[in-house]
């Protein structure tokens, strides 16, 4: 992606060494867009992306072990200093190695943190560790420095999410890379864990923000591993503008319908993938839920049945009890007319016409069951609306991954 640097250091957050500091900077700038969690109680890094709205922004600083959240004034005022250390030594960067250099301002520069809650935000040690990550700006990129970064910000992650496409807008072809991290705190809410993502194409930023705001709803807003909207949250896309094609002019430009498409592909492919890394998964669980009378209807019931510990638990042990979704379709909350409900186990049908499937057999449910992929299909049956929500299985594992996780 031409237009963007990545860097990445060990900044001793951690007990044991990793790289746990990762900056992007932007040498010419980007426009960008970000949704944030909805939850009412939010970190210091949210506070300031959103009492900053510069045009352009030139540096993405993300840290891990440390969600600066209930911080207070010390979580705020280590992030003002931060980056006006890290704005002073960009400056310098860009007197170096530009014909137009600029100075970059404080404001110019976003945040992105995520770790432990209500811990002091680790700012000496993160200031120490700028001079090295300008050191290692590079102005090209491979596979290695971008596994690098999707590494460095992960926290109880056990693999590294990436996501790559390649489209048109108009003749010109055009990139969107992106990364993610989460695995546990999941069911993001107009946002996500922490996802970025990157284009070469040139998108003015209410355009950027409306491609966001349409994709949101099918991909992270389509994710949940236990129910948990994080204080975190945030999902940012940068446009470098270096992809030479014809202006865009608003989100119905002809032209961007290919860029539409691939941006839902990269958003889709990372949100699966946090699902598929869940704290303690041994199973991906697609939900499907078809032919509601209204979209809002076909989510209630899909995540009903997503975060229920009973579901969840069921399809952990291989035991495939319909009676779990029956239960989690009622609490819903949802009118329905029995006599139009199915329900099916992968090609399997477990209910037809408001009742058990005469084709339905105990042991063809239980062979489905030790499938590492599940997904469960509802129909409704009063409308033409659907959606579709990923999930994960709860195993004991996440209980050890969550009793154990400060320690």
């Amino acid at each position: 992606i031409e237009g963007v640097s990545v860097s990445t250091v060990n900044a001793n957050l951690y007990e044991n060494p990793r790289d746990d500091l990762v900056m992007f900077y932007f040498r010419e700038g980007a426009n960008y867009a970000s949704v944030y969690t909805q939850s009412k109680i939010v970190s210091e890094n949210i506070k300031w992306n959103l009492s900053n709205k510069p045009k352009q922004v030139f540096s993405l600083l993300v840290n891990t072990r440390n969600a600066n959240c209930f911080t207070g004034k010390q979580g705020y005022k280590s992030l003002e200093k931060i980056a006006e250390t890290l704005s002073t030594v960009l400056t310098d960067k860009q007197k170096l190695d530009e014909d137009q250099p600029r100075k970059i301002k404080t404001k110019e520069i976003i945040f992105g943190c995520t770790g432990t809650i209500g811990e002091v935000f680790p700012e000496e040690k993160i200031r120490n560790k700028i001079p090295e990550l300008i050191e290692k700006i590079k102005y090209t990129q491979n596979k290695y420095i971008w596994m690098k970064a999707a590494l460095g910000i992960m926290t109880t992650d056990t693999q590294p999410k990436m996501a790559m496409e390649e489209c048109f807008i108009g003749n010109s072809q055009v990139r969107i890379f992106g990364i993610a991290k989460g695995s546990g705190m999941i069911q993001p809410n107009m946002a996500t864990t922490l996802g970025y993502i990157f284009t070469d194409a040139d998108i003015p930023n209410d355009v950027l923000k409306k491609l966001l705001t349409k994709n949101i709803s099918s991909t992270f807003n389509a994710i949940t591993c236990d129910g948990d909207t994080s204080t975190n949250d945030m999902l940012t896309i940068f446009s470098t503008g270096k992809a030479k094609h014809s202006k865009v002019m608003n989100i119905n430009d002809e032209k961007l319908k290919d860029f539409d498409l691939a941006l839902n592909k990269v958003l889709l492919n990372l949100a699966k993938r946090v699902v598929a890394d869940g704290e303690g998964a041994s199973k991906f669980i697609t939900i499907i839920v078809e032919n509601c009378k209204t979209e809002n209807d076909a989510k209630k019931i899909a995540f009903s049945i997503a975060n229920s510990p009973l579901v969840k638990t069921a399809i952990s042990g291989e035991d495939p009890n319909w009676g779990r979704i029956i239960m989690a379709l009622g609490k819903a909350g949802i009118q329905m007319d029995l006599e139009k409900l199915s329900i099916k186990f992968g090609d399997l049908f477990i209910i037809q016409g408001g009742k058990l499937s005469s084709n339905y057999t105990e042991d063809k449910a239980l062979d489905y069951m030790k499938s590492d992929t599940i997904e469960i299909s509802i129909e409704i049956g009063n409308g033409s609306k659907n959606f579709t929500a990923y999930t994960m299985d709860l195993t004991k594992k996440y209980i050890e991954i969550n009793t154990d996780y400060r320690s």
